[in-house]
């Protein structure tokens, strides 16, 4: 449960230009604040955020090498040498894979993909890899996704005469593998102004480049497959602001007029064919299903299925996928269970900062990085799980709000065999008899270095409303803010003083949700709402006393009507009641 809900404050300079705003929205004075705090600055601002334009994103040759990565593709090209399509075996490197094979499909023909496998290879470049690519006669590699760390591996393709461009989005080592060209808007000295491209993003910007080197000015081939940008950039968790949101914001239009017939496969078995597509959707639903062969089987599988023509095939795959899906669901399912038995076994090791780190040489290394975003949201501690796999240990980090999971793996890299990723999720592995040296070592770190508000559940609240306010005009600015995500998150507000309509009831299986009907102290307007889990309200919500929510407004299509509903993230008693449900 939510116990702390943090009341986001605004410079003295924010406040100015809030009130400057609020001359634009007279009859929702709360739209400004919001815009304010997602650093909209001027009228020129809000237009940019509230009408996207695909012209809005930066020139890609401002990236660090772009222009030596194009020269060699088009080298490739020219002599119609083979050329592989590389990527990680996740929702980014597949979808990465799949649009820049499909885009160069256009002009060119011999090439072919290649995902490697979870369990025989592990993530990133494999030395099998390569020598399949020598085998088949390969002379250039794209890798997408991956790659920012293979010095070894790019060592030894070039001593085969294999050259690599590397499209990556993850932090780069101060070593730097000897590739062609290395396309990563995080290097040091790369100085293209948006830093958080998911790795398709990088692949996208890549094909914009070769388009614009050869003078293809249609760009409607290219942009046909932002519907593959917006899922990996909703899969992949990355920030959408900037030049993310305006991809996301085509490609979500895409996905819900003209997807991808492997992508419309997906939606078909998912049940949303006849609903508006949200970033959500593709989090819970969409992005799962594609993952699941990369967990289960093999992500080249899901190449396969969002680069085929053929909608009985892409129907066909996509129904695997589903069933890797459910299996991938048992899986998680289970070893959510055995971790959080492990925990309770040692809950008295974790007090305080203590992170948590667990090891189970039986787990299945396709599922422990789910596992680990689990644990971290349900004890708000970063969190490691680790596997065995290949002859070592293996897994995932995940991080709780701000606090940087990649700096404190990195302190303890003397002890790994080799780990990358970004300050929230990081993959890592060592050997086995190196695990306690490394949960002492982590957990130093983290104790040291993590706040206690970052470990203590909490709400930030955008904005206090009341229900008079949530009106039409309210409904129509709100909309502008989609596509939401991390950075531009649907914000959350609250009203204060609160009562029960008389109607608010117990609803669940288990009568543990509330629905309510309720009517705050300014107005009569009556608001729906739905508190998951928060049945230990109930009893005094019905006694008609007063209190605080905290939530986001949700609205619900049913042929030609629009619901709204409130979805309640928390309640606040006064502090009396609240010590008596304690």
């Amino acid at each position: 449960m939510i116990s702390k809900w943090n009341y986001l404050p605004l410079t003295s300079q924010e406040q100015q230009i809030v009130k400057q705003l609020e001359q634009q929205f007279p009859n929702c004075p709360a739209i400004a604040r919001l815009l304010v705090m997602r650093g909209l600055k001027t009228p020129e601002d809000v237009r940019a955020f509230f009408s996207p334009s695909l012209s809005q994103m930066p020139d890609p040759f401002l990236m660090k090498d772009m222009e030596k990565a194009v020269n060699r593709l088009n080298r490739a090209l020219g002599a119609k040498e083979k050329i592989m399509i590389f990527g990680d075996y996740d929702v980014d490197g597949t979808t990465a894979v799949a649009l820049v094979y499909k885009y160069l499909q256009n002009f060119y023909s011999n090439m072919e993909y290649y995902i490697p496998t979870r369990d025989d290879e592990g993530y990133g470049i494999s030395l099998q890899s390569i020598d399949y690519a020598e085998k088949i006669g390969v002379k250039l590699i794209i890798v997408l996704d991956c790659g920012i760390k293979a010095i070894d591996e790019i060592a030894y393709a070039k001593a085969k005469g294999i050259d690599f461009i590397v499209c990556d989005h993850h932090v780069p080592d101060d070593v730097l593998p000897d590739a062609a060209a290395i396309l990563n808007p995080k290097q040091p000295d790369c100085q293209y102004p948006f830093k958080e491209l998911s790795g398709c993003g990088v692949g996208y910007k890549f094909m914009q480049a070769f388009a614009k080197s050869n003078g293809i000015n249609n760009m409607y081939d290219l942009e046909s497959m932002l519907d593959l940008l917006a899922v990996s950039i909703a899969a992949d968790i990355v920030p959408l602001v900037g030049e993310n949101r305006v991809m996301a914001y085509f490609g979500l239009r895409r996905l819900n007029n003209n997807p991808n017939v492997g992508l419309r496969s997906i939606i078909r078995l998912c049940g949303l064919s006849n609903k508006e597509l949200t970033i959500s959707d593709i989090i819970f639903k969409i992005g799962p299903r594609i993952n699941a062969s990369g967990r289960m089987e093999s992500g080249q599988e899901s190449v396969e299925l969002l680069v085929t023509r053929d909608s009985s095939h892409a129907y066909e795959i996509s129904k695997r996928t589903d069933q890797y899906n459910r299996d991938r669901k048992e899986l998680d399912h289970q070893i959510t269970i055995e971790a959080n038995e492990i925990i309770e076994r040692h809950i008295q090791k974790l007090d305080g900062k203590k992170p948590i780190v667990i090891y189970d040489p039986s787990w299945h290394k396709g599922i422990i990085g789910i596992v680990a975003s689990r644990l971290a949201e349900l004890y708000f501690k970063p969190s490691v799980v680790l596997t065995f796999s290949n002859g070592f240990a293996t897994g995932s980090s995940r991080s709780v709000r701000g606090f940087d999971v990649y700096s404190a793996i990195k302190s303890c890299r003397d002890l790994l065999e080799n780990f990358g990723g970004h300050t929230n999720a990081v993959g890592l592995t060592l050997k086995e008899e190196n695990i306690p040296e490394f949960r002492r070592r982590f957990t130093e770190y983290v104790e040291k270095h993590i706040d206690d508000e970052q470990v203590t559940p909490s709400m930030d609240i955008d904005a206090e409303l009341s229900f008079e306010e949530i009106n039409t005009d309210f409904l129509r600015n709100m909309r502008l803010f989609n596509p939401f995500g991390p950075e531009n998150q649907k914000p959350v507000f609250v009203t204060h003083n609160v009562t029960d309509f008389g109607t608010s009831k117990l609803v669940g299986r288990k009568l543990e949700h509330i629905k309510l009907e309720l009517v705050d102290s300014k107005s009569d307007r009556i608001m729906n709402g739905i508190a998951f889990g928060m049945a230990k309200y109930f009893d005094y919500i019905k006694q008609g006393k007063p209190f605080d929510i905290c939530y986001t407004v949700e609205e619900s299509k049913h042929r030609n009507s629009t619901t709204l509903q409130l979805q309640v993230k928390g309640i606040k008693l006064p502090d009396d009641a609240e010590q008596a449900l304690d």
